[in-house]
């Protein structure tokens, strides 16, 4: 599921491609793309959703965390994008049925819970506002989803049990960037494919000071490699002057990940008390006021005195 296969404009791929989908996609229609373009096809697989999304929620049990957001674009990008999210939820309400509730769900149950004996019709209203507009299937399809879950997960669920539940929600790419700035605090666990896991990250980092103590992992099937987000900076090699802290938490998840969940919090903590201390790199001093700036090797003593 990555940012896809790209063709230059001007070759010969490019050239055939673009001929595809004029001559047969887009053909009979106004819209065409320019013979100069360059083209790009990004495939998304049930197999990779599902096994990233598996794992989101399985982290979320795992670590006690309340929510896994589905991060998408399937507003415009419906085969791809939008796929990525369906197949998230099949995830939730296919294999940790027991153990999750969507938002949806969530807004159906905690309805009939505020209002015991509320209509299916009525319902139906609140969660969708201006129903009253849509068409007859429209309200029909909102009407069974709603008794789709009463009868499913109602006695399950019901009752408030849905709120010590994992929810899965989602929500559009651009309108994430808002929300973990204004509401970090609704959201934990993101799910998202990787051109926008690339855009996220960076700004989820900076909502903790920046990429030098965003920590990164690739983990897959019986196999990890942990590693910082940033890039090497080669102009900063040897200087001691970087900030240590994202390679320092890479190798915090890897402990965790082998099961050192103890020397995994001792280092996490050290490090946390040593920013608290105002000891920190060039990155971080300018933008903690009265701090002591400090090269890479001094922040890591530091560190290592407050294990």
């Amino acid at each position: 599921m990555y940012a896809g296969i790209e063709f230059k404009e001007g070759s010969e791929d490019a050239a055939r491609l673009i001929s595809f989908l004029n001559d047969d996609l887009l053909k009979g229609g106004k819209k065409k793309v320019r013979s100069d373009s360059g083209v790009g096809i990004k495939p998304i697989s049930v197999f990779g959703t599902k096994r990233l999304v598996r794992y989101a929620i399985q982290q979320a049990l795992e670590t006690g965390r309340k929510t896994v957001t589905l991060v998408h674009k399937g507003n415009i990008q419906k085969f791809t994008e939008g796929a990525f999210r369906e197949w998230g939820y099949e995830v939730a309400t296919e294999e940790f049925r027991e153990q999750t509730v969507t938002e949806r769900e969530s807004w159906i149950l905690g309805n009939v819970e505020a209002k015991p004996g509320l209509t299916i019709e009525e319902n139906a209203a609140l969660i969708e506002p201006g129903l009253e507009f849509g068409s007859p299937a429209f309200r029909e399809a909102v009407y069974a989803e709603i008794k789709g879950v009463l009868d499913t997960i109602g006695a399950s669920h019901g009752n408030g049990a849905w709120k010590s539940k994992v929810l899965v929600n989602d929500r559009i790419a651009d309108s994430i960037f808002q929300q973990i700035v204004i509401r970090p605090e609704d959201y934990s666990i993101l799910a998202t494919t990787n051109l926008n896991g690339d855009y996220i990250s960076d700004a989820a980092a900076a909502q903790v000071g920046g990429l030098g103590i965003a920590p990164g992992a690739n983990i897959g099937d019986g196999y990890a490699v942990f590693e910082a987000t940033h890039g090497t900076a080669p102009k900063y090699a040897d200087k001691d002057q970087i900030n240590p802290g994202s390679v320092i938490l890479s190798g915090v998840m890897l402990l965790e990940f082998i099961g050192w969940k103890e020397a995994a919090r001792m280092i996490e903590s050290a490090m946390e008390k040593t920013i608290q201390q105002k000891f920190v790199t060039y990155d971080f001093e300018r933008q903690l006021s009265g701090a002591t700036k400090v090269g890479t090797s001094e922040f890591a003593t530091r560190v290592i005195g407050n294990m």
